[in-house]
């Protein structure tokens, strides 16, 4: 889907910072696409049909999502490039998402557990990413806020199902959130020039953002009887394009057809 310019877009805020604004929207996109084809992988793997079609469907959410911010940057870039080239002829170093969302999908109470994280940060980022003062990141932000209800709704059925189910149900939630520890911190991590969208109107600042977010995370927790705690020290490096290991091998895949067969069109 196509969202159209809005004219109120190209005003004085943006065309100050239209690099820092192109790195935004291309994070944003970045977040959305390795999300995106991180869950594509539980194609045909969810424990029951209606999960795995929930799942795909989930996974075609963020990439819509991420079709729109990169068709964005592309405009905003003016040299030519398109949504595609952007997605799939960038090298790993080269990507700004988040580390979370890279992560492997692991076990079910893995990826839920992950996916809960991402669903409560996105129920609180993009309900602001709304109040943009950039026109096309306000439309986009309204139309995914819906998408991102739906999955908290979801994610939070999950994690109390299997924190409440049988004892390695429960033993495979706990070790979930035990290795997800390090790597929240990085969701409420701002870089300078993210602070100074943030200052104009245009992003959100997304250290305001914790304590609300810790508070649901605490609350579901102890309804679940599940205990939690964060590493004082975070892993961090996706905005400056500093990955894990499992980028790499996620890109592989993912931009192998344009790779192999360059300027391929449907």
């Amino acid at each position: 889907m196509v969202i159209a310019m809005n004219e109120s877009t190209n005003n004085t805020n943006i065309s100050d910072n239209k690099e820092s604004l192109i790195r935004y929207v291309i994070s944003l996109a970045d977040d959305a696409v390795i999300l995106g084809q991180r869950l594509s992988e539980l194609c045909s793997n969810g424990p029951y049909l209606e999960e795995d079609l929930a799942t795909s469907n989930v996974a075609l959410d963020y990439i819509g999502r991420a079709s729109m911010f990169y068709q964005y940057a592309a405009e905003l870039k003016g040299d030519g490039c398109d949504e595609d080239q952007i997605a799939f002829l960038r090298d790993e170093r080269q990507f700004t998402n988040l580390l979370i969302n890279e992560l492997p999908n692991g076990d079910f109470a893995f990826t839920m557990v992950k996916q809960f994280y991402i669903d409560a940060f996105n129920c609180l980022f993009l309900p602001l990413l709304c109040n943009s003062d950039d026109t096309r990141i306000s439309e986009i932000a309204a139309k995914s806020v819906k998408e991102s209800r739906y999955h908290l709704k979801r994610s939070v059925t999950w994690i109390k199902k299997l924190a409440g189910g049988t004892d390695e149900s429960l033993r495979r939630t706990e070790l979930a959130i035990e290795e997800l520890r390090s790597f929240v911190g990085e969701l409420f991590d701002m870089q300078s020039w993210e602070q100074e969208l943030a200052d104009s109107g245009i992003a959100v600042d997304r250290t305001a953002l914790r304590e609300q977010w810790d508070t649901g995370i605490s609350e579901l927790f102890s309804e679940c009887q599940l205990s939690c705690h964060f590493d004082e020290t975070q892993i961090i490096g996706g905005r400056d394009g500093i990955h894990t290991e499992h980028l790499g091998h996620l890109l592989s895949e993912m931009q192998f057809i344009q790779r192999s067969y360059p300027g391929l069109s449907w």
